[in-house]
């Protein structure tokens, strides 16, 4: 538990807190289970933050599967997807960027949803913050830099490419919880990464025609 790191240094501890809150903010844009509405209130308690607070409150109110569905699901008015707001020709090298940041450090995302979903995403945020903090800890000064470095490079450039789009979108969302957690990604993934940012287009289904569907 964050509470209960009273003895580590407290940069560790903040590290620790912001991959909580990346974790967090991830879970509010996956589907709601059961096991889901206990996670994110753990979470909350964990976490000293009056935004994420105030979105949990109203996610443990409003969410539904349905509701979920609704408006991440195909035809919705948010797609989750990051390559679904780029033309089609540049989808590859987004899907080949996101996965090799994710094998490059390791990660195995915890839900089955694809690999630019913007859960999985934020969720390779909290890994890498945690294991940040755990090379700090090892005394590993020269990890810890590098690891810092991926977690700003990441957000830069997929993070913030994709809160840029998605976060206007749920403002529209039928729940409130929907609609904060847009404004609080937008917030903390900041500006998108340089001047060769792909243009907005309409979102689209996938090409595959699969079904969009709830993974726990």
């Amino acid at each position: 538990m964050i509470t209960a790191t009273a003895t580590l240094d407290p940069v560790v501890v903040d590290l620790l807190r912001d991959a909580a809150a990346w974790r967090l903010l991830g879970r509010l844009f996956e589907c709601p289970s059961s096991a889901w509405r206990d996670d994110i209130a753990a979470l909350d308690r964990e976490l000293a933050d009056d935004r994420l607070h105030a979105a949990v409150t109203a996610a443990l109110d409003e969410s539904s599967e349905g509701l979920y569905h609704s408006v991440f699901g195909p035809g919705g008015p948010a797609p989750p997807r990051e390559v679904t707001y780029y033309q089609s020709l540049e989808l590859g090298s987004v899907m080949s960027s996101v996965t090799g940041y994710y094998g490059a450090f390791a990660y195995t995302p915890a839900i089955s949803e694809p690999p630019d979903h913007i859960a999985v995403e934020l969720g390779f945020l909290a890994y890498l913050r945690t294991k940040q903090a755990f090379a700090l800890v090892a005394g590993d000064a020269d990890r810890a830099a590098l690891t810092a470095e991926a977690v700003d490079h990441f957000r830069q450039e997929h993070v913030a490419a994709i809160a840029g789009r998605l976060a206007p979108l749920l403002e529209a969302a039928p729940a409130s919880y929907m609609a904060s957690a847009g404004r609080i990604l937008l917030a903390r993934a900041g500006s998108p990464r340089g001047p060769k940012q792909l243009p907005v287009i309409q979102p689209f289904e996938d090409e595959d025609g699969s079904e969009f569907s709830c993974h726990v």
